[in-house]
């Protein structure tokens, strides 16, 4: 595989980093500490979640369960209650069960990527988020808006989804400086998020718009096929998603209660979803066959 470069990268990391520490998003308070625990907290909200969305539960999140051990001892049924309304519930599950895997190994919370990509619900981007942002590890952090903009500027294409993953990873590996990568990781991401965006990007504004090949390119469009996504209600996220916030406000429901809840599609595989979600530690079912979150603690 050839990976594709820049004719002055160091120029352009120098451009990017300008524009950085003028307009980068240095507030965020995940940004201010090097903690791993609260890293990692934050990185999972984040996943498919806006920044925006995400900043007031974290905050709330860590005042509460400050530490690894502390989030470990809770109760399973409290930390799902406090997810609502971040969606993805199987995320705060798998927080909880990540942080009592490190807390049951003797609490030092691992460095190595393998063992990052070991915890539960942590896949390779959000260990080497951690990797970098907390341990300020030589890695690249290639989340979408970083992959967006080294499709656009480094293989001259609209769209990551243009370019194999490999190749992306490839190119954000080759770009990273001998030193800062935590800064640079950051600017990229932000490059992504606040100027290179994946509708109307403001070219205008691009502090590497000199280097980009996209430009250069005449901004052809993407060519990967459109994503056909089917409609959310119809689908088992949408069911599983209400009855867990129904579970929520609830001290416990009956089957043909949580029936009544769901649209009429999806009423035959009610007891599916409740299966799977037991499954999972997310449900468990009373003594007297009704349905509730979980009680016990989960370390």
């Amino acid at each position: 595989m050839t990976t594709a470069v820049l004719a002055d990268p160091a120029g352009f990391r120098r451009a990017l980093m300008r524009w950085y520490r003028a307009s980068g998003r240095h507030a965020l308070p995940w940004r201010l500490t090097r903690d791993p625990y609260a890293i990692l907290v934050s990185e999972v909200m984040l996943q498919q979640t806006p920044v925006d969305r995400v900043l007031p539960y974290y905050g709330a999140w860590l005042q509460r369960w400050a530490t690894l051990g502390s989030l470990a001892q809770a109760s399973v049924g409290d930390v799902i209650r406090a997810w609502g309304g971040l969606g993805y519930n199987r995320r705060a599950a798998n927080l909880q069960l990540a942080a009592a895997a490190i807390v049951s190994e003797g609490g030092r919370f691992p460095r190595e990527l393998s063992s990052l990509m070991a915890l539960p619900g942590v896949g390779p981007y959000t260990a080497s988020a951690i990797a970098c942002f907390a341990f300020e590890q030589k890695v690249p952090v290639a989340d979408t808006n970083i992959a967006r903009v080294l499709a656009r500027v480094v293989h001259g294409a609209a769209s990551q989804r243009d370019i194999p993953p490999a190749q992306i990873a490839a190119t954000a590996l080759a770009l990273l400086p001998g030193r800062g990568v935590r800064d640079h990781n950051l600017a990229l991401m932000d490059l992504g998020a606040l100027v290179c965006t994946a509708r109307k990007p403001g070219c205008g504004a691009c502090p590497v718009l000199a280097a980009c090949a996209w430009r250069a390119a005449g901004y052809p469009a993407s060519t990967a096929p459109a994503i056909r996504t089917p409609r959310f209600e119809g689908t088992a996220r949408f069911a599983r998603g209400r009855i867990i916030d129904a579970l929520r406000t609830s001290d416990a429901l009956s089957v043909e209660e949580v029936v009544e809840l769901l649209p009429t599609e999806h009423h035959l595989r009610t007891p599916h979803y409740l299966t799977a979600l037991q499954h999972e530690g997310m449900v468990e079912q009373a003594a007297d066959g009704r349905w509730r979150l979980p009680r016990a603690m989960g370390g």
